[in-house]
């Protein structure tokens, strides 16, 4: 009992701390979550609802030995320290080591790492907390509704129109997405004409017909004005206006996923991958450090041992001209704990400096970062605005110009922010400029365009919907389930993904919507602040959904299953196809009483070597029709795997890494490539 013990989430989290800790501490992961509810009880819930929503956990499959492991390193130390992540699911994670551990309450202490850095590890560890209660049962509300709604919305869908799932926060941006579908079907285009004269250095647009905005709707409208225009356009008025350009906050959770979207082109779920790693830490070759603060926030204050060592580094390195202000949010509505924004551990670490040492990605991540935090410190930006209003018979025309007179911010933000020069010659009031060359084109209205991944992060946010944290899950959920397809990189819902939207909102169009979406996230917060009480929610919620649920079971029409053309050989009914667990099947449609399957030919493809035997691993299918892994040598050798293994080790432990869509992860441990 000589050691501390110290319990993160993260594997290669626990490497880099415990070089900063000494001898004094082992450091060991948890690798997430340790324990979910069971799928026991009533409706498979893994909740007592007859007894105050009592949850039943159990430990997540695979897990089991891990939890023997850290109860052995916890029987050997003398005090343990409980590291999971800073945020409500970090605490519950906590909160299910202590208590699935057997830790006495004069047993642990909870430390929060905000940043994996030497000097901030070392100040909390001297600094440790208690778990906070509140926080757990916010986070355990919510795994408990996610739970309800998600087992009985989802069973109710594929019992009656063979859907996959739904869910609380997924099925509400499923019907965002298909609302602004049905919007863009819906929309009738409506025409208009532009009229423009364009002289030699530049373009006038007419926008007014003495002091009213004209609006032209038709070529006879058009052509009226033109038959109106003379040759000389007489200069009305000059304003030459200075303007302010400001930068923007710090990232947060959902600006960084949005950010990285439109100038970097990654999905959510990459950005937040490679966002971990820079936090967990990265080899700079003589120190082991994490690159950015915590990765999962809503804020964007920055702390003062940051902003100091900043505004020092912009003056010594652009000039005190650049040296900016520290900017304030109105927001405050609905942030989540005391984090401060994404920001580097040092403004001393510039990315071209620590460039060998990263990826490619993690290097334009982490640049994108970096410069976004230092250019939020930064002076504004400076452009001399000039408008010209030309008169011609009465029909006014404008055109405008801007020149960059300081670039502040966009010394170093400039690579993701626009800010050419459009330069207008000089030019008197009461000048006339002569020209002939007049355009005149037709356009039509367009329809608002699909969400693309960053459009709907930042609509979720806006409204209220879900935590920053879960946005990546959500969009790999509906993709998945083929409710929404990708076209030119925007979410466009398949016919399944409307049909789930249309039953859900006709049976549950006061729940499945954002408005009461976002009041269930007031009263998460609330619950986390000790304003509710975690179970009254419960049980409000309870009395609302389930009578609902029964009805729809009872009122909502099965869908009938697609005939294939073929006749069942055993008793002459039609043959269906129909969906289970692992896709789409052929059956009799005349289940249960007969219950025929029609078999599919799986021919023999070699995937890859098999790591354990001089065998091949190749294709095969389960006896309930669910496509594996397994070694051509079985029984001999058991090796198996549920995703496509691609004969590759994992950097960590050494195991087969394996493939699922676009996603590269290890068959044994918690690592996933880029």
């Amino acid at each position: 009992m000589s050691k501390n013990l110290v319990i993160v989430e993260s594997p290669s989290k626990s490497k880099t701390i415990e070089k900063y800790l000494g001898n004094d501490y082992k450091v060991v992961s948890s690798k997430g979550h340790i324990r979910d509810l069971a799928t026991s009880g009533q409706y498979g819930l893994g909740v007592d609802i007859e007894n105050g929503f009592k949850p039943n956990y159990v430990p997540i499959k695979g897990k089991s030995s891990v939890i023997k492991a850290l109860k052995k390193d916890v029987k050997d130390s003398q005090m343990v320290y409980l590291a999971s992540d800073p945020d409500r699911e970090g605490e519950a994670i906590a909160w299910h080591l202590k208590d699935a551990l057997g830790i006495k309450d004069e047993g642990y202490k909870r430390v929060l790492f905000n940043e994996i850095t030497h000097d901030k590890v070392l100040a909390a560890i001297n600094n440790p907390t208690v778990i906070d209660d509140n926080l757990v049962k916010s986070q355990e509300t919510r795994r408990i509704l996610d739970r309800i709604i998600g087992f009985r919305l989802s069973k109710l869908l594929q019992s009656k129109i063979g859907a996959k799932s739904a869910g609380r926060v997924q099925s509400v941006a499923l019907k965002l997405i298909v609302d602004r579908e049905r919007e863009i079907e819906a929309f009738n285009p409506e025409e208009y004409w532009t009229i423009t004269a364009i002289f030699e250095e530049y373009e006038a647009l007419l926008f007014k017909y003495k002091d009213d905005e004209i609006e032209l709707h038709s070529e006879e409208e058009a052509n009226r004005v033109l038959d109106s225009l003379g040759e000389e356009y007489t200069v009305e008025s000059i304003e030459k206006k200075e303007k302010k350009r400001k930068s923007k906050f710090p990232f947060t959770t959902s600006t960084l996923q949005q950010e990285a979207s439109t100038k970097l082109g990654f999905p959510a779920r990459k950005t937040m991958s490679i966002a971990q790693k820079l936090y967990e830490g990265v080899d700079l070759g003589n120190e082991t450090v994490g690159l950015i603060t915590y990765m999962r926030t809503d804020s964007i204050r920055l702390s003062d041992d940051f902003i100091k060592p900043a505004m020092k580094y912009i003056e010594e390195n652009y000039g005190k001209k650049y040296v900016g202000y520290v900017k304030k949010s109105k927001k405050t509505d609905n942030v989540q704990d005391a984090h401060e924004g994404i920001r580097p551990t040092s403004v001393l670490r510039d990315p071209l400096k620590i460039k060998k040492y990263l990826s490619n990605d993690e290097f334009k991540l982490y640049s994108l970062i970096y410069k976004r935090t230092l250019a939020s410190l930064m002076s504004d930006a400076s452009v001399n605005q000039t408008t010209i209003i030309f008169d011609n018979n009465d029909y006014k025309f404008k055109t405008t110009g801007q020149i960059l007179i300081f670039d502040g911010y966009l010394k170093i933000y400039g690579d993701y922010e626009s800010s050419e020069d459009k330069i207008l010659p000089e030019i008197g009031d009461g000048e006339v400029a002569v020209t002939n060359n007049v355009d005149c084109s037709q356009h039509f209205t367009k329809p608002p365009s699909r969400y693309t991944e960053a459009k709907l992060i930042k609509e979720l946010e806006e409204l209220g919907i879900g935590r920053p944290s879960t946005y990546a899950t959500i969009i790999d959920t509906i993709k998945s389930r083929d409710y929404v397809t990708l076209e030119e990189k925007k979410f466009k819902p398949t016919t399944m993904g409307i049909e789930t939207t249309d039953k859900l909102q006709e049976f549950f169009s006061d729940l499945i919507n954002t408005e009461y979406t976002r009041d269930m996230e007031n009263d998460l917060d609330s619950i986390a602040d000790g304003r509710l009480v975690w179970n009254n929610v419960l049980e409000d919620f309870y009395k609302l959904f389930e009578p609902r649920v029964k009805d729809a079971f009872s009122e909502m029409e099965k869908k009938e299953a697609e005939q294939t053309g073929e006749s069942c050989p055993e008793c002459g009914n039609p043959l269906v196809i129909r969906k289970g667990k692992y896709g789409e099947f052929v059956a009799c449609s005349n289940y249960p009483d007969c219950k025929y399957i029609k078999k599919e030919e799986l021919q023999e493809v070699e995937v890859c070597d098999c790591p354990n035997c001089s065998g091949k691993i190749i294709e095969k299918k389960s006896r309930k029709g669910k496509v594996f892994y397994g070694c051509n040598n079985y029984p001999k050798c058991k090796t198996a795997y549920w995703d496509k293994p691609i004969g590759k080790k994992c950097p960590e432990c050494g195991e087969m890494l394996t493939q699922k869509k676009d996603i590269i992860k290890c068959s044994s441990c918690n690592f996933k490539e880029d």
